[in-house]
């Protein structure tokens, strides 16, 4: 929009607000429409259209950020009569209508296209409803990676320690290093997952190795009941050894 005015050659343009002060520059656009009207209709076109689209980003930024601050209200104590007269409405239950609403635009519809909620208070506490479950399963879902992370870090460093007491092929070495690579510095997510998957690939090297020689990988009491513990704890999800040869 500054470029649409400078190339017009608006006497003015130096005085048109920085671009992050969108409600000042917004208004001196409209101010100094004029500016453009010698300009190719095409032109005048793309810059009313811009327009429009700027004043709805502001609007929507609006209702974000006072949704916000009616949530920090009802942190605070006041009350939806409280809230009323400050909502431009004229009862309680108009004003936590309009809250609901509000919250509209923070929120989406579930769907793949991930549609604005309809701004009804039914549709906002379905989807606040929605988004409850799904942090709750994300939630669940970490403390569980979480729980499995601290099981699996003993059991591989269980495995790495009678690495001697294996017979390894070049497979099952391979993921033995990327164990021993990952362990001592294993804290982030990622770090986690590769962790587990490691493991699960060590065991599945391991099992088709046995396949092969028709024996144990493992040498050792030790080693058997590194390599057992290992197997039950990656359970169904996880490489599997033949029962009778743990």
């Amino acid at each position: 929009m500054r470029k649409l005015h400078e190339d017009a050659e608006d006497p003015d343009v130096e005085r048109m607000p920085a671009d992050e002060e969108l409600f000042g520059a917004l208004l001196y656009l409209e101010k100094h429409v004029q500016a453009l009207r010698k300009q190719p209709l095409e032109v005048q076109r793309t810059a009313t259209l811009k327009r429009v689209q700027l004043w709805e980003y502001l609007r929507e930024q609006t209702e974000l950020h006072q949704g916000r601050a009616v949530d920090d209200a009802r942190r605070a104590g006041v009350q939806w009569i409280e809230l009323a007269p400050a909502l431009a409405v004229g009862a309680p239950s108009a004003a936590y209508n309009k809250a609901k609403r509000l919250k509209a635009v923070q929120l989406t519809d579930g769907t793949p296209e991930a549609h604005p909620v309809r701004r009804t208070p039914e549709a906002v506490l379905e989807a606040e409803r929605r988004l409850a479950l799904e942090q709750a399963a994300e939630r669940r879902a970490q403390e569980e990676a979480q729980r499995r992370h601290e099981l699996t870090m003993p059991v591989a460093s269980r495995l790495l320690a009678q690495r001697e007491s294996f017979e390894l092929d070049d497979d099952a070495d391979y993921w033995l290093e990327e164990i021993e690579a990952v362990l001592p510095h294993c804290e982030t997510p990622l770090q986690m997952v590769s962790l587990n998957r490691y493991l699960d690939a060590l065991l599945r090297a391991l099992s088709a190795l046995e396949k092969r020689t028709g024996r144990s990988p493992a040498l050792t009491e030790e080693a058997h009941l590194a390599l057992a513990a290992a197997v039950e704890l990656q359970g169904d999800q996880g490489a599997r050894l033949e029962p009778n040869s743990l």
